[in-house]
């Protein structure tokens, strides 16, 4: 439970009112019904009815040890405790009675009956009273609370941290050079403007920021933002859209009014597309749409900048095609700064900036872990050394060791081991098979990539693994690689055939990705020019993110398509032979280096060639199990 300190003002207030209410409640209750007069009331009810004279009698003979006088009735009680009642005028008093004689001890009680009657009859509609007072306060409250709610519905709700508060500079951001300079240029004019406006020159009003998820669009706004030493005013293109139309316009009126008040400030929207989208299209629903009168504000308040407001806005996006123009026009985002994938010395600088808070070890050499690593993003790094750090922890190291980010790195592009998965004899000898024949088909493919490493410990779906890494990045491929790559895939297929003598369902994955290959060779690179030309077939589907293939429409005929399956069938038979022909020519050494995998379950480069090539093992690293 909270502590009450830590709640809300208006909750602690209404929790006092009504504790209170309910502690008045209660002690109006229970002095109602053990009042001191209830006890004694059942006696007074029995007591025997005399003359008054006899109680005065009593009284002067002492014979009594006490007189109650309640209105016109009188009780008296004897000294043997029992009670005896009469009645006198209503105004006698208790001189007139000669009940005030000073030498006489016994005591004479007058009980106040009109007034306790009083609160007994009137306790009820004093606390129907007191509820509807409570009643009455908490209905102003809840209109209170609601008409402030209301009013700040179409507030923005941009997370505002001030310049002292960002510590993120062009220092915290690696591997994406030619943006920090594209941005650097925006850092220069929030600190010296007059330099700009001097000659003339306008800085760009909007910057947006492309590039798939992951690449640091959001981090290098920050460090922009912590270099300017301006605030920084940051918000999602999803907090705009509200089921009320208007709310997001006024969010966005509301935001841009707080930044001018800022100034010199930077506004960044992470995610635009969510309201950026080309009008017309599909999921608007006309002028009164709720998202396109948010697009409309937003342009708007860019195009509407005073000469001198010193505002930058900067958005980030992963799907730039689906923007709206009149955005990127002149004037508004007239700046893309793209800020593409990592190459092999940016991502070696990553590892280094997320190494600077970690204890490693001695001997890390990034950059092996830098080549292990293409095509990941700056985020992939990031969670490589931080799973890193998790695995030198749970083993009780000190320190970072080479061997645990190298787990992290499989573990994050392969998946987990699953040691805990039992697997039979038989289908355990197949992976086995399997993973070998991948290994020496694409050993001996001269474009493919270098071999890594095999294992047949299960990783997330798979029963085995088979791991080549490019010596280096590569922009453009070739036919003949693509071929290799084929053939590489079908090297494990190959193997089971041969050895086996049947045919399971382990290459479906692999028959997946070689049919791929084959079917883009055809229609987006040309390279079937004798039956198809150099012709483009199918148009891709827009909308989808960098990164991501959502598939082609069909735009062309049936012979085409007839040609296009053709060429794919033909290629993969092609590769499949060839594959069939290097583990043919090479059964011995697979037989060994089989026996070998099924042994120690995972196996090296080193330890591949050793047996394959005959050399002479020069470098083990071991593996944390």
């Amino acid at each position: 439970m909270a502590s009450p300190n830590l709640l809300p003002p208006q909750r602690r207030q209404n929790q006092v009112f009504s504790a209170l209410l309910l502690i008045f409640l209660i002690a109006s209750s229970v002095y109602y019904m053990t009042a001191p007069e209830r006890s004694e009331d059942e006696k007074l009810t029995t007591a025997k009815e005399v003359p008054l004279s006899e109680i005065t009698q009593k009284y002067s003979q002492g014979k009594l040890s006490e007189i109650l006088v309640r209105g016109s009735n009188v009780y008296a009680k004897m000294l043997s405790g029992s009670y005896v009642q009469s009645y006198k005028e209503l105004g006698d008093s208790i001189g007139t009675l000669g009940w005030n004689d000073p030498k006489n001890p016994t005591p004479v009680r007058v009980d106040n009956i009109e007034l306790k009657n009083f609160f007994k009859d009137h306790l009820g509609d004093l606390v129907f009273f007191i509820l509807m007072i409570g009643l009455g306060m908490w209905v102003f409250r809840s209109l209170a609370r609601s008409q402030s709610s209301a009013m700040s519905f179409g507030k923005s709700r941009a997370r505002v941290a001030d310049a002292k508060d960002i510590k993120t500079t062009f220092k915290d951001v690696a591997g994406c050079d030619e943006a920090k300079n594209e941005l650097e240029e925006i850092v220069d004019f929030l600190k010296s403007p007059k330099k700009y406006t001097a000659i003339g020159a306008k800085i760009p009003r909007g910057a947006l920021l492309v590039g798939a998820p992951g690449t640091g669009k959001t981090l290098l706004a920050r460090a922009v933002a912590g270099e300017a030493g301006v605030p920084f005013f940051s918000i999602s293109g999803s907090e705009f859209v509200e089921m009320f139309v208007g709310v997001g316009a006024s969010r966005v009126r509301d935001l841009f009014l707080k930044a001018k008040r800022n100034a010199p400030c930077i506004i960044f929207i992470d995610e635009i597309d969510a309201v950026g989208r080309q009008r017309g299209g599909a999921g608007f629903g006309g002028g009164h749409d709720e998202r396109e009168q948010t697009l409309n504000q937003i342009l708007t308040e860019m195009d509407g900048f005073d000469k001198e407001t010193k505002v930058i806005v900067m958005a980030a996006t992963n799907r730039p095609d689906v923007l709206d123009v009149a955005l990127l026009r002149p004037g508004r985002f007239d700046r893309r700064v793209f800020i593409d994938k990592p190459d092999l010395v940016a991502r070696k600088l990553i590892l280094e900036v997320h190494a600077r808070n970690k204890k490693m070890g001695k001997g890390i050499d990034l950059e092996v872990i830098a080549k292990q690593t293409v095509g990941l993003a700056g985020a992939d790094l990031e969670n490589i050394m931080n799973e890193a750090a998790i695995f030198a922890a749970k083993h009780g190291m000190k320190t970072i060791a080479q061997g645990d980010i190298v787990e992290a790195v499989e573990k994050v592009a392969l998946g987990s081991e699953k040691r805990s998965r039992k697997i039979n004899e038989k289908e355990k000898s197949i992976t086995a098979y399997h993973e070998v024949g991948h290994a020496i088909v694409g050993h001996l493919c001269e474009e493919s990539d270098p071999l890594h490493k095999i294992s047949i410990i299960s990783r997330g779906f798979a029963l085995g693994v088979t791991w080549f890494l490019p010596k280096e990045d590569q922009y453009t491929t070739t036919k003949q690689k693509f071929l290799d790559e084929i053939c590489g895939l079908l090297g494990g297929r190959a193997a089971e055939e041969i050895v086996f003598h049947e045919i399971t369902t382990g290459a479906s994955n692999d028959i997946e990705r070689a049919s791929a290959i084959a079917r883009s060779m055809a229609m987006r690179y040309g390279m079937d020019q004798e039956e198809l030309g150099i012709v483009s077939y199918g148009e891709r589907q827009g909308g989808a993110a960098l990164g991501v293939d959502l598939g082609m429409t069909r735009n062309y005929s049936e012979d085409a398509a007839k040609k296009i399956d053709a060429f794919v069938q033909r290629t993969i038979a092609a590769q499949y032979v060839r594959a069939k022909g290097f583990i043919e020519a090479n059964r011995s050494k697979m037989e060994t280096i089989v026996a070998k995998l099924l042994e120690i379950e995972t196996m090296s480069l080193e330890e591949f060639l050793e047996i394959f090539e005959g050399k002479k093992v020069e470098k083990k690293t071991k593996k944390i199990v």
